[in-house]
């Protein structure tokens, strides 16, 4: 596994891709002056834009929602990447090669050289796919598609492409594109044969890429379409070191913004599935890979749902015995999530691709809006399997089903849940059943751990959105910059942002003087620490190219760094903005600073009264009329006055 990026290489993709390249990718920019760009931002719904991105700075802020950065910060959060996955996404688009601290990068190696050799490869094989399937030979792939209701329109929407029947045709392509055997061998597109030359892996099969998040090409899925061969049903991409199957979802790449928009995913079976899902207007539908749904997909889906408190992911299964297990192993991770799980199963054990052949794109689109709460599922399941027509078989459903309701916090739906379990029982008695979960609940937390004396998952309180105790307690949710902590209808609050914003964006013009301001003299807590961490940098003396990183770099935390880049971005209040304008703003945030401190010291006196002893009085005087003429320099000459 590579280690920690090269902190060098960073900077250098940092200054290699411009923001302004980057987000207009994703909505359109127009000049907002200044030299800034603006639009409409693209985490929140508005309808005048209030997103700014200052190229010149490299930063983005918006003034609606308070989500601001650099152009690795747009690209991860955009994107609902990692910081790594963002910097090697960027390092591919310059062409930058990234070292890692550990062991380094070194030609040959399993560095990210190779990954981006693999990531081009698969790149270039999709194409030669999708070239294919309009062939004579793929005839009988067409076919497929067309019976399972998808035309030309839809292969083309996913790339759907077909792998010629020969022994090595992707790999003669591929050589000729410049890529060695070992890379095709270790990237999966190709395989040893007894002959030790490279095949490929894929042959006489109808083939849907599979994308990572970023949309990049990773692995293939493979479906047989001949009698005549004898592999899998389905044959996937090798684990490589670009596919890990487990940690991947098709159609991720296409559904990712419309599950962030509408915090809902919904996750069927197979690729077809995928297709007829999104076919059929339920666009965030995703699918796992040749394995089952687990920890791992749960993690990419719980970064684009981002713990939303009204999140829900769906899942589709058959209603066949493999389908009801698939459900209840989802069961057994709904902990994982924070969101309400769900599960809906089509008429008949159909699946959703059956279901758009059989009645149309509107029964797709009912069969997720009839979906039901999977606790509620899961405890169905656990009463099936016991006798409920007599006493002995319904209280041991009872004792079963008790810690699974018990482990739901939410106190109104716990009982809720309750009288539901003593219906599906057939216990007239509801509070018996009710009083029995509420005692499970209390034991549950007197031991301090979530489940109960009788068992059951920890957790369960992950139905309906609600955070479990499978998680630790998320910290506060920071403070939008011009929060509370903020009145910019105050005088000194007004000035000491504009003083900030000219440390952050023209040092030039407020130093040397502003390194001299001490953190008392900015009135606002939130400005104290933009002034603390422009100190930590180095202080605007120092300002260079990399002097707005290292201010960002110092912030103690995201809501400092937040309103450093807010600063940095915002315009700056002067239609000339010059040593005559910065010298008023330091003279104003000074003197009113000093004035504080005459009336601290005027008060002083005042309750030392005139029996105070002599030396105290004429330190403290001598203190005030040093302030007092200080306060009138700075009113008589301005900034030479500092």
């Amino acid at each position: 596994m590579a280690g920690r990026i090269n902190d060098d290489d960073v900077k250098a993709v940092r200054d290699a891709v411009p923001i302004d390249a980057v987000v207009s990718e994703y909505l359109q920019l127009r000049n907002a002056g200044g030299g800034n760009l603006k639009g409409l931002c693209p985490f929140h719904d508005e309808k005048s834009p209030s997103f700014q991105v200052s190229p010149s700075k490299g930063l983005y802020h918006c003034f609606g929602c308070q989500a601001g950065g650099d152009t690795l910060d747009f690209v991860m959060k955009i994107d609902h990447l990692s910081f790594s996955e963002a910097v090697e996404r960027l390092a591919g688009l310059a062409g930058i090669t990234l070292r890692y601290e550990e062991g380094g990068y070194t030609a040959g190696t399993s560095g990210r050289g190779d990954r981006i050799r693999l990531v081009e490869a698969h790149r270039a094989a999709a194409q030669f796919y999708v070239d294919q399937l309009d062939g004579p030979e793929a005839e009988i792939g067409r076919k497929f598609l067309a019976e399972r209701g998808f035309d030309q329109a839809a292969a083309a929407h996913f790339s759907v492409g077909y792998s010629p029947a020969g022994w090595d045709h992707l790999t003669r392509f591929l050589r000729g594109k410049g890529f060695t055997d070992k890379e095709l061998i270790t990237s999966g597109l190709a395989q040893d044969s007894r002959s030790g030359k490279p095949i490929d892996r894929f042959r006489g099969r109808l083939m849907w890429p599979i994308r990572d998040i970023s949309g990049e090409v990773v692995g293939f899925g493979a479906r047989k379409l001949r009698d005549d061969d004898n592999g899998p049903k389905y044959l996937n991409t090798p684990e490589t070191a670009i596919y890990k199957k487990s940690q991947v979802l098709y159609g991720i790449d296409l559904a990712k913004k419309e599950i962030a928009k509408t915090s809902r995913a919904v996750v069927v079976e197979g690729y077809t599935d995928v297709m007829a899902c999104h076919m059929a207007g339920v666009t965030t539908a995703i699918a796992t890979c040749g394995t089952a749904f687990g920890g791992d997909h749960i993690k990419i889906l719980r970064r684009l749902l981002m713990d939303n408190a009204t999140a829900e992911v769906i899942f589709t299964f058959d209603g066949d015995a493999a389908g009801q297990k698939a459900a209840l192993r989802a069961f057994e991770d709904d902990q994982k999530f924070a969101a309400e799980t769900s599960i809906t199963i089509a008429p008949g054990g159909m699946d959703p691709c059956d279901l758009r052949l059989a009645q149309g794109d509107a029964a797709v689109s009912g069969l997720v809006e009839a979906r039901t709460p999977l606790f509620e599922f899961a405890l169905r399941h656990i009463v099936a399997r016991h006798n409920l027509e007599n006493p002995a078989g319904r209280a041991a459903a009872l004792d079963e089903a008790a810690p699974v309701v018990a482990n739901i916090k939410n106190i109104a739906i716990q009982h809720e849940s309750a009288v539901q379990l003593a219906g599906m029982l057939g216990i007239r008695d509801e509070q018996f059943v009710v009083k029995r979960v509420a005692q499970l609940a209390r034991w549950a937390r007197e031991r301090g751990q979530g489940d109960g004396p009788q068992g059951g998952r920890p957790g369960g309180d992950r139905q309906r959105g609600r955070q479990s105790s499978y998680e630790a307690t998320p910290a506060p949710a920071a403070q939008p910059a011009g929060g509370p902590a903020l009145n910019l209808r105050s005088p000194a609050h007004r000035t000491e942002r504009e003083l900030l914003k000219l440390a952050l964006q023209r040092p030039a013009l407020v130093s040397p003087a502003f390194d001299a301001y001490g953190m008392d003299e900015f009135t606002a807590p939130p400005y104290a620490a933009v002034r603390q961490a422009i100190l930590d940098a180095g202080g605007a003396s120092l300002g260079t190219d990399d002097y707005l990183a290292r201010v960002r770099e110092a912030a103690p935390n995201d809501t400092v760094r937040a309103l450093v880049t807010e600063l940095a971005v915002e315009a700056i209040h002067a239609k000339t903005v010059d040593e005559i304008y910065a010298g008023v703003q330091l003279v104003q945030v000074r003197l009113r600073a000093v004035d504080r401190r005459v009336h601290e010291i005027q008060g002083t006196l005042s309750r030392l009264g005139p029996q105070a002893p002599p030396e105290q009085l004429a330190a403290v005087q001598e203190e005030l009329w040093v302030l007092q003429q200080y306060g009138q320099r700075l009113r008589n000459r301005g900034a030479e006055g500092l």
